[in-house]
């Protein structure tokens, strides 16, 4: 018979999960040392390498301080199946969502798989007076047709433009250049939709130096809350988990947008002008920031950039003034982890300053969001920028100093 020290037991399995969580701090502490992942403050940390690069989780931790759980703040809806509303032709975000090794070139199957396949009706607002039910009759709310969900309350003249209707004119693009749909997904229960496209050219930053690939995306956004419109965005970078980065170059046309009124669906077909601009904008855009890849830039002249783009008042507050210093604090480190990227140039602080706005600077959510939600939609709906146009016609300025 083979009799067991409880206390030995009990002191052996501590220990193995003492030595359990030593290992998983030091393989993440790792990490950090090897520059994948950097720490952005309240155990929210930024990838800096692989297909999650830009992007930011959170660790939990449990009583003792140890990591209990790596959090992937993706913004994105879950399907009725419990599985993440995100399709994607590659595996980003550890492999959320719904996953076509090299894409497809279906839209069906992308509609579905990104959970995009529900149409949106309009029912009469109705509000109760002296007992009873009465119809407003200007007011309508928008609400999916495969779950009954209210998305948004809208006018009149509000036709919805459905996802398939005002997505499929990018099939032609798919069918003619034989590239495949990248990624779609849904945001704050089908508020807010996206999907996108790669361009068949890659842009080369600095082919004789830092040699940075570009691959150019065409991403269109769709609106069901009353509060947004469709838009078509030709950007460099590829909204996956409802992130997406989008360099404003100047006099380059990068947006374009339609109310979702009746006949709209046929404007959209206006959308085919932008995305033939997309050609003359990414040679714009390589010519730009090759210059500012060559432009070497000291750390007083990046904090004279920040200086002009957020500039302290002598009277500011200590509130204000505690803020701006968290704020160059977080550039700075940015600026730091591009430097060791690209070299201490202009493109190095362009790209932390888009770092920054997109996954670092704060939001304030509504009621109905979480900051990343909050974050996300910002992204997706480019909120900053003007503020990106300014910091590259900003840093343009040194390149012919």
């Amino acid at each position: 018979m083979t009799i067991t020290d409880v206390n030995t037991a009990f002191a052996n399995e501590k220990t193995r999960q003492i030595d359990t969580a030593r290992q998983r701090e030091r393989a993440f502490q790792a990490r950090i040392d090897r520059g994948e992942i950097r720490p952005l403050g309240g155990d929210r940390y930024e990838v800096l390498t692989g297909w999650d690069r830009g992007e930011v989780f959170t660790v939990s931790r449990n009583a003792l301080g140890e990591i209990a759980a790596i959090i992937a703040q993706h913004g994105l809806d879950s399907r009725a199946d419990g599985t993440i509303a995100l399709y994607a032709s590659s595996p980003a975000w550890h492999g959320l969502g719904q996953i076509i090794p090299g894409g497809t070139t279906d839209i069906d199957e992308v509609l579905t798989k990104g959970g995009l396949d529900f149409t949106v009706v309009t029912i009469p607002a109705l509000y109760e007076w002296d007992g009873e039910l009465r119809e407003h009759p200007d007011q309508f709310h928008t609400v999916r047709q495969d779950t009954g969900a209210p998305l948004g309350v809208v006018g009149r003249r509000y036709a919805p433009i459905q996802n398939r209707q005002g997505f499929e004119f990018l099939q032609e693009l798919v069918g003619r250049f034989d590239v495949v749909w990248e990624s779609a997904g849904v945001i704050r229960g089908g508020r807010r939709v996206f999907i996108s496209i790669r361009l068949p050219e890659t842009v080369t930053v600095d082919a004789d130096g830092i040699n940075d690939q570009i691959v150019p995306y065409v991403a269109v956004m769709n609106d069901h809350s009353g509060n947004g419109q469709f838009q078509c965005v030709v950007t460099p970078w590829r909204p996956v988990c409802a992130n997406t980065e989008r360099f404003a170059v100047r006099d380059a046309v990068t947006r374009w947008a339609v109310r979702h009124t009746a006949g709209a669906t046929d404007q959209i077909k206006e959308a085919r002008r932008t995305l033939g601009l997309s050609v003359h904008y990414f040679e714009h855009f390589a010519t730009e920031e090759t210059a500012l890849a060559r432009t070497d830039l000291a750390v007083a002249d990046f904090h004279q950039v920040i200086a002009d783009l957020w500039p302290l008042d002598d009277d500011a507050s200590d509130r204000t003034r505690t803020n701006h210093a968290a704020r160059l604090s977080a550039l700075d480190d940015a600026f730091r982890t591009e430097t060791d990227r690209v070299g201490r140039t202009a493109y190095a602080a362009e790209r932390a300053i888009t770092g920054y706005l997109d996954h670092i600077a704060p939001r304030r959510p509504g009621k109905s969001m979480t900051e990343e939600i909050a974050r996300a939609t910002a992204a997706l709906e480019g909120a900053d920028d003007d503020m990106k146009t300014k910091a590259h016609k900003r840093l343009l300025l040194l390149t012919r100093a």
